[in-house]
């Protein structure tokens, strides 16, 4: 517990981080390049994301345990399992890309913006080093690196390079994409630093076809796992892309990004989250895993509820961010940060199923994909029947990722519930009562004008929210995540 309170300090600090790194690029991209290009480079990256999750190779958890289960081996031995995965993601990111490249129309449904967009399918193989890399660090308790790389580097390469490629006129058309390249590998450098310092280069390494092969056969699962929970935050942007105008995904996507700050916040744990399960997992230590996924569910959904209702109580204001054009797409925010919130009992418990019932977990997962496939469809068609404007659709694909989201955390808390036979929830009654000082709060708040309403508006409704679940809903055992000492929870 000690491991997991010393991670999850490290990276509510770097949300933090990312938060004010992030921003600028979602209001400078819209402000510079409009909302039609946005929409275009959103339709791009879920799928270009998507396919780097396969390429990973589910290595984010599953290098964790294929290292636990090497832990009598020496550091070279390590290292060169490292190298085996990124050998394998390599191969099959080379597939990828070929494969994007003859079909472009995969992840440019609406057309691109110009020559330099289709460089965007370049980001596959470092986007999934990164991953792996990552996870290494990971293995080793180093969560400052994912801040670093994740939290730091990419979000301000991202927003910098947005402002550069503008003023250059012969890459104004691809600025987005371009920015968007630039920062993944500027993140993958970032990871490899950290790791070659940890690890080393390989020692002795001699990769054969038919280990590879198996490495690749027995990821499966994992990266289906992870391309699936990543999907379900993905399709609906893509869906949208498919059915709609690239006016209606770039409304959405600005809302989307920012509901995914505090996704961020969630999923930042996992890395932390994994080579102390699978440590437990190896001793047969269910009571702790359990305990450990309460903890840690707590601690996610308390940070995360806050940041939400600070961002979606103002909601208009934040979406002005992007221009008028966009501010349509209030409703779509509101529900998308409440989808993220509700999703955190779901991550938590994925992150035990994944070792303890893939093939079920899986198949949860795949269910749940395919409900929300169905429901984003129908409501946009049911909109545009309707005669409804683009906000209308946004919102409904919004509200068939809430669905979904909820449906698949109350059926894998479940599950693994019924497994480790002992309680996992991750909800206490002090999250009613910090929500309704938050909305009282701001209630004041949206009186303000506009620019007050986040300069002072979202401040004033963290610090209402923070004092009562600190006062009411965190014990001594959960105080620690914000404490310097080194006491165990």
């Amino acid at each position: 517990m000690t491991t997991l309170v010393k991670g999850g300090r490290t990276n509510t600090l770097g949300f933090v981080i990312r938060l004010i790194g992030g921003i600028p690029f979602l209001f400078l991209g819209y402000r510079l390049y409009g909302v039609e290009e946005m929409g275009r480079f959103a339709s791009a990256v879920v799928v270009v994301e998507l396919f780097a999750l396969i390429c990973a190779l589910g290595e984010k958890r599953g290098l964790a345990q294929r290292l636990t289960q090497g832990a009598g081996e020496d550091d070279k031995s390590k290292t060169n399992l490292v190298f085996d995965g990124m050998l394998a993601s390599l191969l099959l990111s080379a597939l990828m890309v070929g494969l994007l490249a003859v079909f472009p129309y995969l992840i440019f449904p609406n057309g691109m913006s110009g020559r330099w967009d289709i460089l965007i399918i370049g980001a596959i193989p470092a986007f999934a080093l990164t991953e792996i890399l990552l996870a290494a660090q990971a293995y080793r308790f180093d969560i400052a690196t994912t801040v670093r790389a994740r939290a730091v580097v990419e979000p301000w390469t991202r927003s910098i390079a947005v402002v550069a490629f503008f003023f250059i006129p012969a890459m104004r058309d691809g600025g987005v994409a371009l920015a968007y390249l630039a920062s993944i590998y500027a993140a993958m450098l970032t990871a490899a630093w950290s790791f070659l310092r940890t690890y080393g280069r390989p020692r002795g390494w001699r990769p054969s076809p038919g280990g590879l092969l198996q490495l690749i056969s027995k990821a499966l699962p994992l990266a289906g796992a992870d391309v699936i929970e990543r999907g379900t935050r993905l399709i609906d942007v893509f869906l949208l892309g498919l059915f709609t105008s690239s006016t209606a995904v770039g409304i959405y996507y600005f809302g989307k990004e920012v509901a995914s700050l505090p996704q961020k916040l969630k999923t930042s744990f996992e890395p932390i989250l994994s080579p102390v399960i699978t440590k437990n997992l190896k001793t047969g230590n269910m009571k702790a895993i359990a305990s450990q996924v309460q903890q840690v569910g707590f601690w996610i959904i308390a940070l995360q509820l806050g940041i939400a209702l600070a961002l979606a109580i103002p909601g208009q204001a934040v979406m002005g961010l992007g221009g008028s054009d966009i501010v349509g797409g209030t409703g779509a925010l509101a529900l998308l940060l409440i989808a993220e919130a509700v999703a955190s009992m779901a991550v938590v418990s994925e992150g035990v199923l994944v070792y303890i019932a893939k093939k079920r977990n899986l198949a949860i997962s795949v269910g749940v994909i395919a409900l929300q496939a169905v429901m984003t469809i129908g409501i946009i068609l049911l909109a545009q029947r309707l005669g409804l404007d683009e906000g209308y659709m946004a919102a409904g694909a919004a509200m068939a990722l809430l669905l979904a989201l909820g449906t698949s955390s109350v059926i894998k808390a479940l599950l693994l519930k019924s497994l480790l036979k002992a309680p996992v929830g991750n909800l206490r009654i002090a999250l009613v009562w910090a929500t309704g000082a938050a909305v009282l709060v701001g209630q004041v708040a949206i009186l303000l004008p506009e620019w007050l309403e986040l300069v002072i508006g979202i401040p004033a409704i963290l610090v209402a929210y923070g004092w009562v679940i600190w006062t009411k809903g965190f014990g001594p055992e959960d105080r620690v995540l914000f404490q310097k000492s080194k006491k165990s929870a």
